[in-house]
């Protein structure tokens, strides 16, 4: 059965803000684990970098507080130079560790995870002085994007699945992504940017709660009138009394919670608090052992540029 959800129990200040910047503590929560992993495999100690560990806690701290977070954001590169030196100084200290190929794997992961967060950096600042302006995303540039994402799913998985879009060449282990943009015009999508973060969140919940060897299906599509927009899994559902409370800050289903995961709860509640933002309706139809499907329609407004606006990747 399909259920719109059309409430959630009212959001704190603060919880506002973070679900607001909820892509930025994905991708420190991954940071802050790979400089762990790092420090095992220098020193056998994941609490090594202890400097760039801090640095990851005080920004996740600065992101209940909307100033501190635009802070951050314009000065990510000041933050970056801080872990850099720090990984070098600590590879220094053991440099036949330093040369084992899974440390500098660990090191391409993190310089991987520190352009991920200048992109959404740039995002958020983009957003904070135009927070309801629709853009033009050329297709193109917006499916490299995506791409770029479920590249960074698969890497940090460290081998344990593979992302593949032909479907003649899944293997057990491999996740079967079927991806589609499209738009009525056919060179660009219109939507709100806030929502490319909307899209990332809910294309990860579905591969987080869906098993390897799945499938994950999502569609985007942007006409004269309406921003369509579905994501489908096959993975563990959603129990049936559960489905409208899922959505509530930090709520998480019941049948998921011996899931480990490096986000807080909040990509549906951030979903539909952005889709009631734009005036749009947001269903959830899910099944026990078969999937989850989420579809969102928010109403185009008419007078969107349609000069396309080219940010950084990722």
């Amino acid at each position: 059965m399909e259920y719109e959800i059309t409430e959630i129990p009212a959001l704190q200040p603060g919880e506002t803000t973070l679900v607001e910047m909820h892509s930025l503590l994905n991708v420190l929560n991954v940071l802050h684990g790979e400089l762990c992993v790092l420090g095992l495999h220098l020193a056998d100690d994941p609490d090594l970098l202890a400097p760039s560990l801090a640095v990851c806690e005080r920004i996740k701290a600065s992101l209940f507080d909307e100033a501190k977070t635009l802070a951050f954001a314009a000065n990510v590169d000041h933050d970056r130079e801080i872990v850099e030196q720090d990984v070098a100084a600590a590879c220094a200290r053991f440099p036949a560790q330093a040369a084992d190929p899974e440390t500098r794997e660990s090191r391409s992961n993190l310089a991987n995870a520190f352009r991920f967060l200048a992109v959404r950096a740039l995002e958020t600042v983009r957003r904070a002085s135009a927070p309801d302006q629709w853009i033009a995303l050329p297709l193109d540039e917006l499916r490299a994007d995506f791409l770029d994402v479920f590249a960074a799913f698969e890497k940090n998985s460290k081998g344990r699945y593979r992302i593949i879009y032909n479907l003649a060449r899944q293997q057990p282990n491999d996740y079967y992504v079927d991806f589609v943009i499209e738009s009525e015009n056919g060179r660009s999508v219109a939507m709100p940017l806030l929502f490319k973060d909307v899209m990332r969140d809910l294309i990860a919940n579905a591969r987080k709660y869906t098993p390897v060897g799945g499938t994950i299906n999502v569609g985007l599509y942007e006409m004269g009138t309406e921003l369509r927009f579905v994501v489908q899994d096959t993975g563990r559902g959603i129990p049936p009394a559960e489905i409208r409370e899922v959505v509530a800050f930090g709520r998480r289903g019941s049948n998921v919670t011996d899931q480990r995961t490096m986000g807080g709860g909040f990509g549906l509640t951030k979903a539909f608090l952005v889709t009631k933002r734009f005036d749009g309706r947001l269903w959830i139809r899910s099944d026990l052992g078969v999937g989850t499907r989420i579809t969102i329609k928010i109403p185009r407004p008419p007078d969107v540029s349609s000069q396309p606006w080219s940010g950084a990747r990722a």
